[in-house]
């Protein structure tokens, strides 16, 4: 059977607040999760949490962020990559460049890198 949801009222739309879209879209990038499972659980379509993630991605402060293991010394040669003895982030931007921060540099000179590099 079908499910209709009647506003009443001046207000015709649902209004979602900023935290409410993060959130969503959030979900929507979890490894292994389904756009329309995602839209399904938060009664929308999929196609709004497709606009979303566009709006988001402009916003300052949204990343898709991906979690993983550091990799062993082996699979770092095999990648051409240099090991890094400390815990570091490794951004990669738009495929264009790839940074590896560690955690001992000063968080203004990483965000003054991550400024720079964003531009280009």
């Amino acid at each position: 059977m079908a499910r209709f949801e009647v506003i009443t009222g001046p207000e015709r739309r649902r209004r979602w607040s900023e935290d409410q879209k993060r959130a969503i879209v959030a979900e929507s990038f979890a490894p292994g999760a389904v756009v329309s499972d995602v839209a399904r659980r938060a009664d929308i379509s999929a196609g709004q949490i497709y606009r979303w993630r566009q709006e988001l991605r402009g916003a300052a402060g949204f990343a898709q962020v991906l979690i993983a293991p550091a990799e062993s010394p082996a699979a770092t040669v095999a990648n051409g990559a240099m090991s890094c003895p400390e815990p570091a982030i490794e951004l990669e931007f738009a495929g264009k460049a790839r940074v590896r921060i560690p955690g001992s540099i000063p968080a203004a000179l990483a965000a003054a890198v991550v400024k720079a590099l964003s531009r280009r």
